[in-house]
């Protein structure tokens, strides 16, 4: 299963404390203002990511969300037949 990272930018109001605790210092707050006039999070290192959800339980504005998809690869398809 894939998972993908998600921050939703228009909900962060750039609180910063998903970028305290994340163990990887994968999210950095941005330069770029958000239609509300806010900084908010981005992942800047997504490939060091392990999914760990600390961010998602820390933020106060539920603006970070980790979902997984099933993603057919070859060996699973190999696998079915």
């Amino acid at each position: 299963m894939a998972l993908k990272h998600v921050i939703e930018t228009e909900r962060c109001k750039g609180c910063g404390l998903c970028v305290d605790v994340c163990p990887k210092d994968v999210l950095e707050i941005s330069d770029t203002v958000s239609a509300k006039g806010y900084f908010p999070a981005f992942q800047a290192r997504p490939d060091d990511c392990i999914h760990c959800t600390l961010c998602c339980v820390m933020c106060p504005d539920v603006a970070i969300t980790i979902t997984g998809s099933e993603e057919k690869t070859a060996e699973k398809t190999m696998e079915e037949k």
